[in-house]
């Protein structure tokens, strides 16, 4: 049953699994790098439902392929009726041609020549045409097709947790809006979302038409997060990358969003399926970097950075977040986190410092309250306003692609 189900019990009930294609799916597959048969390689194998459990070994050299032996077996497998395929992986090193065969044995190699040659009584399986192995490559950005009603979808990240990243999205979400532009907001942080809380409507769920979700509205703009879906701010999501990848694209795919200028992505932290799952699945037009100025925050967000680098998606600039402190009582400024840090990756990546927002308590009494700084128009308004501005100076420097208006989700 999908995720969708549990919650909503919307929909059809599932097709039975398909056990004899999917050991022919198994049987037939070749591992992208090496061309090594996929059955050789698998330890262990379990099918619960419509879960398949998946172990299987791996060279170090096969490191960079996992993600698209995952996505080619799932894709495959998919077909055979199976909703949910868990990858395990178990690195091994690759023997050495001077120890093969030998290191096991105390007789020398004279004595060994006497004995019966060792014969493979595996069964052989032939090539099925009708079933050739699967050599599809990985989705690039680029082969994605455009949502017909967003122009711009941008994705707020960083790499690390407790960097202001969902309070950035929202006031800049809002400061874009006060520029007349149309825009939403998808809380693509699965484990933990916030952005309820930050816009004020936590505890309300969207209603459903035709099996799609009407988002809600917060302050004028188009709002859905997981955080809608489970009914309070006390219920754990504990689900697995596939379970989590595809709630994300079910509450990106079907959701009746309108016509929008920008929807910007709250992304989770790190750099895990859910960022591979947007880059290869979801039309991306840029990513924005969210820091800290200290060393510790910029090691992640560097890794953020390089991820997007690899998969084709264009860093719009880094917000360095929390650069400075000014004392309520005395006026004195000091950096806490650190000098320059937002700086340093400007320099090494080439890409605007789009700004750098000050540790401000009204910033977080403001988005506890549920209503963010640029609503309150506190002191840090302005400057999550200055930053929207030159995001769309970098928006528009993109060339834009052309969207399939009859696209249908």
């Amino acid at each position: 049953m999908s995720w969708l189900s549990s919650l909503k019990s919307v929909f059809s009930p599932a097709q039975e699994v398909k056990e004899d294609e999917i050991q022919t799916v198994l049987q037939t597959y070749l591992l992208p790098h090496s061309k090594d048969a996929l059955k050789e390689r698998i330890s262990q194998l379990q099918v619960q439902g419509r879960i398949l459990q998946l172990s299987i070994n791996t060279f170090p050299d096969e490191k960079e392929h996992l993600q698209q032996i995952h996505d080619d077996l799932a894709d495959a497998l998919e077909k055979c009726g199976i909703e949910e395929l868990n990858l395990h992986v178990v690195q091994q090193k690759r023997p050495s041609q001077e120890s093969s065969g030998h290191a096991c044995s105390s007789k020398t190699q004279k004595e060994n020549s006497n004995l019966p040659p060792v014969l493979d009584a595996s069964p052989k399986s032939e090539p099925d045409p009708n079933n050739p192995p699967i050599q599809k490559a990985a989705p690039q950005q680029r082969d994605v097709p455009l949502h017909p009603r967003i122009k711009n979808v941008i994705l707020v990240s960083s790499g690390k947790g407790g960097v202001g990243k969902s309070t950035t999205t929202v006031n800049l979400a809002l400061a874009l809006q006060k520029m007349g532009l149309k825009v939403g907001v998808l809380d693509a942080d699965i484990y933990g979302p916030s952005i309820p809380t930050m816009l004020g409507n936590a505890g309300k769920t969207p209603l459903i038409e035709s099996e799609n979700f009407v988002p809600l509205d917060a302050y004028g703009m188009a709002v859905l997060s997981i955080g809608h879906l489970t009914g309070d701010n006390n219920t754990p999501v504990a689900w697995r990358g596939p379970k989590a990848t595809g709630a994300l694209m079910q509450l990106f795919n079907q959701t009746l969003w309108p016509d929008l200028d920008v929807l910007m992505i709250d992304m989770p932290p790190g750099t895990g399926d859910i960022q591979l799952t947007l880059a290869q699945r979801i039309p991306v037009t840029g990513s924005i970097i969210v820091t800290t100025p200290q060393n510790v925050a910029l090691l992640d967000a560097t890794k953020g950075i390089e991820l997007f680098n690899k998969v084709g998606i264009p860093v719009l600039g880094v917000v360095e977040n929390m650069s400075t402190h000014i004392c309520s009582n005395c006026g004195h400024e000091e950096q806490i986190f650190g000098i320059g840090g937002g700086d340093k990756l400007s320099e090494q990546y080439h890409i605007p410092l789009l700004g750098r927002l000050p540790l401000n308590a009204q910033i977080r009494e403001h988005a506890d309250q549920g209503k963010p700084s640029v609503v309150a128009m506190d002191d840090a308004a302005d400057s999550y306003i200055d930053i929207a501005k030159v995001v769309w100076q970098q928006i528009e420097k993109i060339p834009q692609r052309t969207r399939d208006d009859k696209r249908i989700f």
